[in-house]
């Protein structure tokens, strides 16, 4: 009989999953599309000296800014870390270490992971800090920097529908970073909106296939919030 990929609540998903000074990936972009319940039922669990791979941490108190405020997180590989003011006070008191990624840099080297490619060149970043300490290669005249592919022991990510098997399909932005991440880590654990029924999901429609997931867990709210509000002037 085939073991089901559903699991109950966030902590049973991610049961027997955690350690101390493990590589963790969590998607999303800005606010949008972070798994914020398995990064509480991370919290939670005390582990701790972790690097989290993440475009950013998200903000005080929301997000990864959680795992901040408890001194779990002794890494980031991160592209934008500017929304978190506990983040600038534990890096600038030399307690938080941080590797700054160009975004598409970053996304680069989770998909190059995800496709078993070690390393690639690019020109991002030649000529500057970002190429300190690493390899450069002119291509056509043009200085090329390499990047390593990145993998984690565990992905946490965020998807709006998914059928039993595990088959996923994101929702607008929150497409960012989740995907790739799904297939650059030894396991994936995703938390959906929705579960429907096998044959319910059009596999055009399938961003993320179901081989790469592990563990999911259905979500019974969603606290979807804004990062930074923009409105128009009222005239």
């Amino acid at each position: 009989m085939a073991v089901s990929k559903i699991y109950f609540d966030a902590v049973a998903a991610l049961s027997g999953m955690l350690r101390d000074g493990m590589t963790i990936m969590s998607g999303g972009f800005g606010l949008c599309g972070i798994p914020g319940a398995l990064i509480e039922a991370i919290c939670a669990s005390g582990v701790k000296d972790l690097t989290v791979i993440s475009n950013n941490v998200g903000i005080d108190g929301v997000g990864l800014g959680l795992l901040l405020e408890t001194r779990q997180i002794r890494k980031m590989i991160s592209s934008y870390v500017g929304e978190n003011a506990i983040f600038a006070q534990q890096y600038l008191a030399g307690e938080l270490e941080i590797e700054f990624n160009p975004q598409g840099t970053l996304a680069e080297r989770i998909r190059a992971g995800g496709a078993g490619v070690p390393a690639f060149y690019t020109a991002t970043g030649a000529g500057t800090q970002i190429a300190e300490g690493k390899e450069t290669k002119m291509f056509g005249g043009r200085a090329y920097v390499m990047e390593l592919g990145l993998r984690a022991d565990l992905a946490v990510i965020h998807a709006w529908k998914a059928d039993p098997e595990g088959n996923l399909i994101y929702r607008k932005t929150a497409r960012n970073f989740n995907p790739i991440m799904a297939t650059a880590a030894e396991v994936t654990v995703a938390e959906v909106e929705d579960i429907v029924l096998p044959g319910q999901i059009d596999p055009d429609h399938i961003v993320t296939p179901g081989i790469f997931v592990n563990r999911m867990v259905r979500l019974e709210t969603l606290d979807k919030r804004i990062e930074q509000r923009t409105v128009r002037k009222r005239y």
